[in-house]
């Protein structure tokens, strides 16, 4: 199977043509047709296995143009780093099209991104703590919120941000598609599946908890280095 099999559409194709992508991962595949029919969804994918386009893809293709302020799409990840892999992600996948996306994290001017959420926005991703500054601030509202991606949640409970979490959850219109991927299933994100989530999918490869085979691990022996 290559990206010309799936059904994308041309500007999507010509990205990922200049990006020299041309057959999807095996989660990009399976995924690619639950989360087109709308349906709620659980990716349980390690790093390296291609997640993340995963369900950019899928999201990017149903995104039509919009003048609308508000924005359409939430995705939510752990750190300040991945806001930015995932925002560029997407401005490589919509170079042939006018989506407007922005990076909402902490460590950085609000004012900056206060403008930026006012001037409008179709995608945004987000860390949780600045993401809820904004809505205390009254510029962020959610009520068209259609599609929630919940990135590295595990590891978003392990910083501490499960109260963050939910408490974006409950302000988010109900009417929306929920999409989440994780590296494992703990109890803490199966609850939250489960209070949060209608029916989902379960899109899995291999069995949870299994290493990815493609991932080397290493470690170094370092020896203390007395005070100078």
């Amino acid at each position: 199977m290559t990206f010309n099999d799936l059904n994308l559409n041309k500007p999507l194709l010509q990205a990922l043509a200049d990006l020299e992508f041309e057959y999807p991962t095996p989660i990009q595949a399976k995924a690619f047709p639950i989360i087109m029919s709308g349906r709620d969804a659980v990716g349980v994918a390690q790093t390296g296995t291609g997640k993340t386009l995963a369900y950019l893809l899928p999201i990017l293709r149903q995104l039509t143009f919009s003048k609308q302020r508000e924005a359409r799409i939430l995705i939510l990840v752990p750190t300040r780093e991945l806001v930015i892999q995932v925002e560029g992600e997407i401005k490589k996948l919509t170079k042939y099209s006018s989506i407007r996306v922005g990076g909402i994290y902490g460590g950085t001017n609000i004012n900056t991104q206060k403008q930026l959420i006012y001037d409008g926005l179709d995608v945004i991703v987000a860390t949780p703590g600045r993401l809820l500054d904004l809505i205390l601030s009254g510029i962020l509202k959610f009520k068209s919120i259609q599609k929630l991606v919940i990135d590295e949640v595990d590891e978003m409970l392990n910083l501490g941000f499960r109260a963050q979490i939910i408490n974006l959850l409950e302000k988010i219109p109900t009417k929306r598609q929920n999409l989440m991927f994780s590296a494992t299933l703990n109890e803490d994100v199966e609850m939250m599946i489960d209070n949060y989530f209608y029916k989902p999918e379960y899109i899995e490869l291999i069995s949870r908890g299994t290493p990815l085979e493609k991932i080397i691990q290493q470690a170094y022996h370092v020896h203390d280095k007395p005070a100078e």
